[in-house]
């Protein structure tokens, strides 16, 4: 990124300078496309994970959408009138709800379902439900931001029609995002301008931006090789704390999981108790979606899954990455065990007192 700033130019522009940001620009493409399974000519860079969203959505002579209840806000709020998808208690797709929801719309849908949620960590069956909505005659726009270098991602394999990248996922620079379409697919300009990004993107490429995201996707195989070890150590972590609160469960346990989530309750303490607790101990972890604008409030998530109110309100995500180490994992449970102690203490003193004449 330091470099690119250093070189300048437009990558519009036919001088050296700008001719310099478009190999940059080219570059960045070429990587991301051959983490994907893409031709780079069907990578369109965004300002961010929300725009690529959007942008996946606006599929031509597709005027309805279906939306997964459990998608980020980056899709829900892009199509507020789209019909909702109901999800399984472990959050994966009701695929019978879908198939009666496509018998009714026909060939005029999007689907919208993300490869895996950013919450809870469950990963969907992208592509059985390619076939169905396929079968059905509609397009399927995948949100696999959260996935992206956990999970290996093929377009073809996946079925999907597009599908939308974040930098940031992968370790990348925020505010730079991807939308990486299917072979012939075209979609509507969210933002028109300049004819940048083959007329599907307008403004100035983000040349710092852009570099920085190629420059982790082409990290992305050294992510994916390390996912069993952060896998190993979520488990551990989870271990402990069921050790500790045999009542606790992970989110979405009994479905496939990203390695590096975990969604935990802690029975009767409210989420944000938690985040500004686990914060002074040291720990950044989050109620919700982490990038909801500081907001701690109970997630749709949990409640699209039918989990009582007291659980989505006392659960908080855990994420860990590549770099996570066991002295981290130790720290934190010791942290969340403390926090779970002074709470249970405290519950037991309450019942005390009230019990008293």
């Amino acid at each position: 990124m330091a470099a690119a700033m250093d070189a300048g130019g437009n990558p519009s522009s036919a001088h050296g300078a700008g001719r310099a940001a478009r190999r940059i620009v080219d570059d960045a493409r070429a990587r991301i496309a051959a983490t994907t399974g893409a031709v780079p000519a069907d990578v369109v860079f965004a300002g961010s994970g929300t725009e690529a969203c959007q942008l996946m959505l606006r599929l031509p002579g597709r005027p309805r959408r279906l939306i997964a209840a459990t998608e980020h806000a980056a899709v829900l709020a892009a199509d507020p009138a789209a019909a909702l998808l109901p999800v399984l208690a472990d959050g994966t797709l009701d695929l019978d709800a879908l198939r009666a929801r496509l018998g009714e719309t026909g060939e005029d849908a999007v689907v919208a379902v993300m490869l895996a949620n950013n919450e809870t960590g469950a990963i969907q069956p992208i592509a059985e439900i390619a076939e169905i909505v396929h079968a059905a005659g509609g397009l399927l726009a995948v949100d696999a931001a959260q996935a992206y270098g956990k999970l290996p991602i093929d377009l073809a394999t996946l079925g999907a029609d597009a599908l939308a990248l974040s930098a940031a996922k992968i370790g990348g620079p925020l505010g730079v995002g991807a939308t990486v379409f299917a072979p012939g697919t075209v979609p509507v300009p969210l933002v028109t301008g300049g004819g940048q990004e083959r007329g599907l993107r307008g403004g100035s490429e983000n040349v710092i931006g852009i570099a920085g995201f190629g420059a982790a996707a082409a990290e992305v195989p050294d992510l994916l090789a390390r996912q069993d070890a952060v896998r190993e150590r979520r488990d551990r972590m989870e271990a402990a704390i069921g050790e500790i609160a045999p009542d606790v469960r992970p989110i979405a346990a009994a479905a496939r999981r990203l390695a590096n989530t975990s969604a935990l309750p802690m029975p009767g303490v409210p989420a944000a108790t938690q985040v500004m607790a686990l914060d002074l101990a040291g720990f950044a972890v989050s109620a919700g979606a982490a990038c909801s604008s500081g907001k701690i409030a109970r997630s749709h998530v949990l409640d699209a899954m039918g989990l009582p109110e007291a659980v989505a309100d006392a659960t908080i995500r855990v994420s860990l990455g590549p770099g996570t180490t066991d002295a981290e994992i130790d720290g934190f449970v010791l942290a969340w065990a403390a926090l779970y102690s002074r709470q249970a203490a405290r519950r037991t003193e309450r019942s005390t007192a009230a019990a008293a004449p």
